[in-house]
């Protein structure tokens, strides 16, 4: 059976950039993706381009998710779903904005899992989820206490949920993208004084591309990964490697 003929893969956060070049290159692949977010427009607009199904919940209602996923037969999961935030110190930071950002990256992405991995082991063929975390859990980086904290939630879950679910032959992973310069980030990270230095820091010197995140993602997803739960894999331009 070739690596992606096995069932429905469900790509969260898909009107997001990320997640949106994830639908593309599974559906390229010949993958059958349904792809969920909040940004029905852009969704539709997907779907158009790609043929992927479409569906729309709330991360944040455990009702909502249930309602979606709880008779829905899946074989795959990408948690791409996610919220930054703000950037602020731990002396400043909006207590209400970390808790939207642990509720959407960490509750969300287990509500996911709950209901998906129990439609996994209903069918009984196995199955693969891909995370996705960030750099900022595996390095302090300034301003970043609310969506730094979410991803590390987020990769123990990743781990746990490899231990717990390797039994029926599913296998969980994460992966850790550094910045992609879109116009929704420039706003911080095109700042010169924050720019220069981070770039300096990293040996690749250069941003990332949604395809150079997205590619990962789908090796994950693959039978070239069929030994491979449990990782944490950055793609980061070796940032986090000094």
């Amino acid at each position: 059976m070739a690596d992606y003929d096995k069932g429905a893969i469900l790509v969260t956060g898909a009107s997001g950039g990320i997640g949106g070049e994830t639908v593309r290159l599974l559906c390229a692949k010949g993958a059958d993706v349904i792809a969920a977010g909040q940004n029905l427009e852009k969704l539709g607009a997907l779907a158009q381009e790609t043929g992927c199904r479409t569906l729309a919940f709330d991360l944040t209602s455990e009702e909502s998710v249930e309602a979606a996923l709880g008779e829905l037969d899946l074989w795959g999961v990408v948690n791409c779903g996610g919220f930054g935030g703000e950037i602020a110190t731990p002396m400043e930071t909006d207590i209400s904005v970390f808790d939207k950002v642990i509720s959407i990256n960490a509750r969300g992405a287990l509500l996911v899992t709950k209901y998906a991995s129990r439609s996994m082991i209903r069918l009984g063929q196995g199955g693969t989820i891909v995370n996705v975390s960030s750099q900022a859990s595996l390095v302090g980086l300034k301003g970043h206490i609310s969506y730094g904290s979410s991803k590390a939630a987020l990769d123990n879950i990743t781990r746990v949920s490899a231990l717990e679910l390797g039994q029926y032959n599913i296998r969980v992973n994460g992966v850790h993208p550094t910045v992609v310069m879109t116009p929704m980030s420039a706003w911080y990270w095109g700042r010169p004084e924050i720019e220069g230095p981070f770039l300096k820091q990293m040996p690749l010197g250069r941003w990332a591309t949604e395809p150079e995140i997205a590619a990962p993602i789908a090796f994950l997803l693959s039978d070239g990964a069929s030994m491979i739960s449990g990782v944490s894999l950055p793609i980061d331009g070796g940032f986090t490697a000094v």
